[in-house]
């Protein structure tokens, strides 16, 4: 949102996502390269936590590497509400 409001704007939505995201920018500030300009760091932030939850949780949770653009917890999540409105429609006799 920095790059549409400044950070002390008074629009209540900002002053609860500066709030709420500002640790996140504090813990991420080492591995921030300094030669970003402040407005884009916030992406470079998000990028880099897309890039945690893409590749290391998976791997954490025991998933292998199953391809480029895989993504198995959505894959699991898919899965799960099909059976469940197979579950649901399938008529019992």
């Amino acid at each position: 949102m920095s790059l549409f409001l400044n950070e002390d704007s008074s629009f209540f939505f900002m002053k609860f996502f500066v709030k709420v995201t500002d640790p996140l920018m504090r813990w991420f500030r080492p591995i921030t390269p300094a030669f970003l300009v402040h407005r884009l760091r916030p992406l470079y932030v998000a990028w880099f936590i897309y890039m945690i939850r893409f590749y290391v949780i998976p791997l954490s949770l025991g998933y292998g590497v199953m391809g480029v653009l895989s993504l198995p917890l959505e894959s699991e999540i898919s899965l799960a509400i099909y059976d469940l409105f197979d579950l649901l429609t399938t008529k019992v006799d």
